[in-house]
């Protein structure tokens, strides 16, 4: 009993790819209240605002830390049932979540209301804490996880560029220093006092604050800018590719992941399944779209991933979902579509193009036997 209960908490928590309504209300609340204890630590920077509000924003806190403590509390608890091998034991599966990166982000989100209570902190450098909270918001929005992944991804290019970056802000201000030194001693004063006007140099900002008022050091000024714009251009084409890169193999894991939960392709070896992902193509289709239609030339057989599809069978429809598929028996009996079928719930897809089918069931005669036998299982009339 404890098992199932840990089990369902489990589920309602973690993110997946079987959405339920009640998932989508845990995470939609959470966020809510994320962003809204966000919004409220703003608010209580404004002395007009804290003060007349001082209620109104305590009692906010207080409940956002409660959901808060209270999901970081299940989480530990269920965290056994994340372990998929299942190897660890309870409480070694905890730890793991506890020092995890997650783990750890959920204590921070919280941490700070509790540290307040016990020991007399300044409660500005609280607020910069409780708003780590938005860190948070990585497990519900994938591009926040996406944006982790690539800097892990592109460390050492992005390391060796911020390292280039430092040598030439050093080499910049030394320049600039010996540039306008006399002209003007008490605003270039020093190589440390002109690395100011450096950085604001290269990053194309400039506050005016400091300016070269000599010839060659205004030369040299529109030079350092020109640099400072192509050095930007370098970790921004680095973060761009690795997002590709990143994008790219991410969809192939969940195309990897979807293949081999389908039942079709159940006993395949991870090669195989590999082999079969590469050849597949994502589609999405809203609600009562025609997927496929009687009579039509075939040229693609479907899998659904997720939602329901209606094939239009007589006297009977029949509903398909999540593992199952479509369009294989025009394809194999080189006909047109015995069958329409329509989207019932927005669907996502895996398209497998005619002539890719057809080379796979050369390469894989034991995959045409098992098509070609729920083939005649959907066309028997006892069904």
């Amino acid at each position: 009993m404890t098992q199932s209960c840990r089990s369902k908490v489990s589920t309602l928590l973690e993110t997946g790819e079987t959405p339920s309504p009640a998932k989508s209300a845990v995470q939609v609340l959470l966020i809510v209240f994320i962003l809204t204890s966000v919004v409220a630590v703003a608010l209580e920077t404004a002395e007009e605002i804290s003060s007349r509000y001082a209620g109104l924003l305590g009692a906010i806190e207080l409940m956002v830390v409660g959901l808060l403590t209270l999901e970081y509390v299940l989480r530990l608890w269920s965290a056994p049932e994340r372990e998929p091998d299942g190897t660890k034991r309870p409480w070694g599966a905890r730890f793991s979540y506890a020092v995890s990166a997650a783990g750890i982000i959920d204590l921070v989100a919280i941490l700070p209301f509790y540290v307040g209570l016990l020991l007399p902190l300044n409660p500005d450098w609280l607020r910069v804490l409780r708003l780590l909270r938005l860190l948070k918001l990585a497990r519900y929005v994938p591009a926040l996880g996406l944006l982790a992944a690539v800097i892990r991804n592109e460390s050492r290019p992005l390391l060796a560029t911020l390292m280039v970056l430092v040598v030439l802000l050093v080499l910049n201000s030394g320049i600039m220093f010996v540039l306008e030194r006399e002209a003007q001693p008490k605003i270039f004063a020093s190589i440390p006092h002109t690395l100011w006007w450096a950085i604001v140099t290269m990053a194309s900002v400039g506050y005016g604050d400091m300016a070269p008022i000599t010839l060659w050091g205004r030369v040299f000024g529109g030079f350092v800018i020109i640099l400072g714009v192509a050095m930007f251009a370098v970790p921004t084409g680095i973060l761009a590719t690795g997002f590709a890169i990143e994008i790219r193999k991410r969809d192939f894991v969940v195309t990897w992941q979807t293949v081999a939960k389908v039942p079709l392709f159940a006993g395949l070896d991870a090669a195989r399944i590999a082999e079969i992902a590469r050849l597949l193509k994502r589609e999405v289709v809203p609600a009562n779209y025609v997927i496929v239609r009687r009579g039509e030339r075939a040229d693609a057989m479907f899998f659904v991933m997720s939602g329901e599809a209606e094939v239009d069978i007589p006297p009977t429809p029949r509903r398909l979902g999540r593992g199952q598929y479509f369009g294989e028996i025009a394809l194999l009996r080189d006909t047109v579509r015995t069958a329409t079928v329509t989207a019932v719930s927005e669907c996502q897809l895996l398209t497998l193009e005619a002539g890719d089918f057809r080379r796979l069931l050369d390469a894989h005669p034991d995959l045409k036997d098992e098509l070609l036998r729920v083939a005649e299982q959907r066309l028997s009339p006892d069904r």
